[in-house]
């Protein structure tokens, strides 16, 4: 039985010398499991592990380092839950697959694989490595640090280290460490912008040259520094390492951005009972933004960091204090912008500050005039009396703390706060109760009719003999013959893009109104490759996405069948119906794109690029939700297709200016093209527009700065009504997205988040006037 073991543990896997690692010959055979041994790949030392790691009920997938208590220091599904014991890692066409039963197969290099792998070595600097049949390292886990950078890798420019969520949870946490382009070493709270404002620490190593930037941890001493990566020169040494030099390989340095977010320097000691050393840190945990989460602070007892609540607020989660808190009332609503000042008192709090931008701030004589003020507007929530000036801000707060001056916050309470959450209780026990039942009673109905409607549907589409139950499921696959008779041959054209002519098209004996889209100057390709991109595709599945219902691919012909929008493009309805949209529908239809941005860029298994967004390409369906087109198929297009620019994928006018520089195009081209929409919503116009009745008017992401430095904004929206906080919003948000440096442009979920007021919006600089 033992002999029979030894031949199943090498036809599962063989070795080959590779230097500090041993190369794994990856084949259909290879693969790891949590339940069948090895469930891991060791590092020649036995320090470094790459598999299934247990983690509570279930297993991640990563490199740990080993030691008295696993240390987890990289895993490419850190925001996956733990997978079961079924889960398998396989490889598949020279990829490394993680299979579940409950889950797509992802790819643990995230589609950066650059060609097939044909080995692997876990590496005794804790490096997992992908290398190709020449052996040369086409992938490898240094270049995709998660939290951690341990000794020999280093963390390049424009690269980041993600804290984790808590001690036990290794999912995205609240702090990034970023290597940032001009040099400077920077601690920031997750999801804000590379700005100093947010930043909490930084190592003041910024340089005016162009040279790439590097954090670099030496393997052997265990110094910490910034260095020219070009010249290996150092620009700042941030720990000179240790006294003692490194014996018999026994020490293993790691540098971590801790979920408290702090930023340390570890030492594992193998040759000394595996003891875990803090070398250095920064910054001290009471310097730390938004230690605590939303609406609350820090404070210090018996030399431990505690998080305590804003009056009038409570923890979201008890047993995670660090997840913030949240109004424990229910705000009385404003009438005619006055509130009953009777409903509410102040609180004042002393020596507590915050960083946060205030819609407010004037100087005024005293406290009291500060507090009062606060409690008679309807909008503040909390104000701020710090040397003569008054600031009144709104909840959440983001960055509340201990000032190192003396200061005076006030926040506005309701008066019955205690009783709304005692008092009342039986009350709303009575309540929940009845609506508890009454929700009951309508889903069983609502089930039973929706069952009776169901089989009736079910028959008529069995009588017609053409739509089958997955056809709402699963993309489907079309004849040429079948779109030719349904778009009655190609009669009905609702419109031409860069990808083709649309048409109108009924199917399922016109019971189903279509779109269909005829592509042109394709990419030439076979019809398994053509249907593997369209499949994924159609995968997609989103609110704010026209979906693929499916394909046609015979011969030359590639045809794809789209749900019909019924109430045209975003374009038809800001520069063609002669009258604007409410403002209320335009900031909707702005979060509507957005979101849909938002998935194809960070909700996807791969990102997706759209590379053309524009008002032609966002489209309204019945109840004017706003979709976006033609998401994924960029990369169809033949390399000469054009709209303006040779090799260039895009709209005159909403184009990014990396697409003439020459560098790579990211996601940030599409937040580009995304900001001039914006400033297109605001203004019911085009980005360019010669019969103005300004001339500086004639390019309007470039009026829009001037209006905006102005306090002009009311030019923008020509004399009708809206809301001036919303306005500025809308008009800040775009100009931080039309920034010509992509690295000034938010992320996309950043857009989301500030256009739902739950981030603050700094000032944005002067974009530089973008390539039209």
């Amino acid at each position: 039985m033992a002999s029979v073991c030894v031949v199943f543990l090498v036809l599962f896997v063989s070795f080959e010398s590779a230097g500090s690692g041993q190369l794994i010959s990856l084949n259909s055979d290879t693969g790891l499991n949590p339940r069948v041994p090895p469930t891991s790949w060791t590092s020649p030392s036995s320090r470094f592990e790459f598999g299934f790691h247990p983690h509570g009920s279930g297993f991640l997938l990563g490199v740990w380092l080993v030691g008295r208590e696993a240390t987890l220091v990289w895993t490419p599904f850190r925001d996956d839950p733990p997978v079961s014991s079924d889960a398998k890692l396989l490889v598949t066409n020279g990829w490394l697959i993680l299979r579940t039963e409950t889950i797509d197969d992802k790819n643990i290099t995230g589609h950066q694989l650059r060609g097939s792998a044909s080995y692997a070595s876990m590496q005794d600097s804790g490096n997992f490595v992908l290398y190709n049949q020449d052996k040369d390292i086409i992938w490898e886990s240094f270049k995709f640090p998660t939290d951690t950078i341990l000794g020999g890798q280093n963390l390049s420019n424009g690269g980041q280290l993600l804290s984790n969520l808590s001690e036990s949870n290794y999912s995205t946490g609240r702090f990034r460490l970023k290597m940032q382009a001009d040099g400077n070493l920077v601690l920031y709270p997750a999801n804000t912008e590379d700005l100093a404002f947010g930043a909490y620490w930084a190592a003041d190593t910024w340089t005016e040259s162009n040279n790439t930037h590097q954090l670099y941890l030496n393997d052997t001493t265990g110094q910490l520094l910034v260095r020219d990566g070009v010249n290996l020169y150092p620009e700042k040494i941030l720990f000179n390492g240790t006294a003692m030099p490194k014996h018999d390989d026994g020490i293993i340095y790691r540098a971590t951005l801790d979920y408290d977010g702090v930023f340390r320097l570890y030492s594992h000691s193998f040759n000394r009972k595996n003891e875990v050393e803090v070398l250095w840190s920064v910054p001290k945990a009471d310097k730390v933004k938004s230690l605590c989460g939303l609406n609350s602070y820090p404070a210090r007892n018996d030399n431990k960091t505690h998080c305590l609540c804003l009056p009038g607020t409570d923890f979201v989660d008890g047993s995670q204090l660090s997840l913030g808190c949240e109004k424990d009332f229910i705000e009385e609503r404003c009438i005619e912008n006055k509130l009953n000042a009777a409903q509410y008192h102040i609180v004042l709090l002393k020596n507590l500050t915050w960083d946060d931008v205030p819609y407010f701030k004037e100087s005024m004589p005293s406290e009291e005039t500060c507090s009062k003020s606060c409690l008679e507007d309807c909008d503040c929530e909390a104000a701020l009396f710090i040397k003569g000036y008054c600031s009144r801000q709104a909840l959440p707060l983001k960055y509340v703390r201990v000032p190192e001056e003396s200061s005076s916050a006030f926040l506005k309470v309701d008066l019955g706060n205690t009783k709304s959450k005692n008092g009342n209780r039986v009350l709303i026990f009575v309540d929940v109760g009845f609506l508890t039942y009454s929700i009951v009673a309508l889903a069983l109905s609502g089930f039973f009719i929706f069952k009776c409607r169901s089989v009736v549907k079910y028959r008529k589409l069995l009588e017609n003999g053409k739509w089958s139950m997955a056809d709402d499921l699963a993309l489907r696959s079309f004849s040429y013959k079948e779109l030719r008779r349904a778009t009655k041959d190609f009669k009905d054209k609702l419109g031409k893009g860069s990808f083709g002519t649309v048409y109108m098209g009924a199917l399922y004996n016109g019971k189903k109104l279509v779109a269909v889209k005829r592509l042109e100057k394709m990419v030439e390709e076979g019809e398994k490759e053509f249907q593997a991109e369209v499949r994924a595709i159609g995968r997609t599945h989103h609110k704010n996405l026209v979906r693929l219902l499916g394909y046609c691919t015979e011969g030359s012909k590639r045809l794809l069948v789209y749900e019909f929008m019924s109430n045209h493009s975003l374009a038809d309805l800001l520069f063609s119906s002669g009258k604007r949209p409410y403002w209320d529908e335009r900031v909707r239809i702005a979060l509507d794109v957005a979101r849909g941005i938002h998935y194809l860029h960070d909700e996807c298994g791969a990102p997706i690029i759209h590379c053309d967004i524009k008002p032609h390409n966002i489209l309204m369906d019945d109840s004017w939700i706003a979709k976006i087109s033609d998401f994924g198929l960029s990369k169809l297009l033949m390399p000469d297709q054009t709209r303006t620019f040779t090799g260039v994928r895009g709209t005159r006018g909403y184009l990014a200016p990396e697409w003439q520089k020459n560098i790579p195009i990211s996601v940030k081209a599409d937040i580009y093209s995304y900001g001039i929409v914006l400033l297109e919503l605001v203004c019911c116009r085009r980005n360019m527009e010669v019969n103005v009745t300004e001339p500086e008017a004639v390019v309007l992401s470039t009026w829009a700065y001037k209006c905006f430095v102005a306090g002009e904004l009311h030019k923008l929206v020509g004399g009708e009504e809206v809301e001036r906080k919303s306005l500025e919003k809308m008009v800040k948000v775009g100009l931080w997205c039309i920034q010509d440096e992509p690295a000034l442009r938010p992320s996309i979920k950043s857009v989301v988040l500030m256009l739902e007021g739950i981030t603050e919006i700094s000032v944005p600089p002067c974009p530089t006037p973008p390539s039209i």
